[in-house]
């Protein structure tokens, strides 16, 4: 018996004729994308385009206009302890609210996807608050939520979100083409270790080491 699967997640509005963005797990290999509106509309979704390499994608409402897009927020303006708001649909209940505080910023390594900058916040995100709007206090987005880390598969405290000034240039690239073009240099990088930079006689831990070179690159 053929079975049909669903999935919940959030998203935000950034144009007033329905362009949404999202994660790229929301939505990946979903046939129907359908969004339904704090207000009780429901509007059926086309995938403009995903990256998953920055686990961002990018939706049209078919059929929408005159909605209320959210400001979009200069991510670099905010400061450790600055306090943010997580809204999403945590465990599909209904649009919600949480508040917490900027808990770092420019947290990498964390093994999510491949390009890696985010904002970690307090604020409460659970499952289906991926692809939605953290934003500042004055009601512009910052960030969008994307992934916790926990034991429990639910919020204890540390939630990441993609700044709006990484997720700029990738919507912008996936609503005029549709998928994102990046630059390659050709060279391994590796962060240097206390321990690498004594082996070397760096005078300090700054920067990267170049570990191998790509041929031809």
């Amino acid at each position: 018996q053929e079975r049909t699967q669903k999935g919940l997640g959030s998203g935000v509005i950034i144009s007033a004729d329905g362009v949404v963005v999202t994660n790229n797990h929301v939505v990946k290999d979903a046939q129907k994308v359908r969004v339904t509106l704090a207000d009780k509309r429901s509007f059926e979704a086309k995938v403009l385009g995903t990256d998953p390499k920055s686990d961002l994608a990018v939706l049209k409402l078919k059929g929408a206009r005159g909605l209320t897009p959210l400001a979009i927020g200069d991510s670099a303006r905010l400061r450790l302890g600055d306090i943010v708001l997580a809204v999403g649909n945590p465990f599909g209940i209904g649009q919600t609210v949480t508040m917490g505080i900027v808990s770092a910023k420019g947290r990498g390594n964390v093994g999510i996807v491949d390009y890696e900058d985010f904002i970690q916040t307090d604020a409460a995100i659970n499952p289906g608050n991926s692809g939605g709007a953290l934003v500042n206090l004055r009601g512009e987005l910052v960030g969008i939520n994307t992934a916790i880390l926990s034991r429990s598969g639910g919020y204890q405290g540390i939630g990441f979100a993609i700044p709006t000034n990484l997720a700029r240039p990738i919507v912008k690239a996936l609503r005029t083409k549709g998928k994102v073009v990046r630059g390659y240099v050709g060279v391994m990088i590796q962060e240097v270790s206390a321990e690498m930079a004594k082996a070397l006689r760096l005078p300090h831990t700054r920067g990267v080491l170049i570990s191998d070179v790509v041929r031809g690159g």
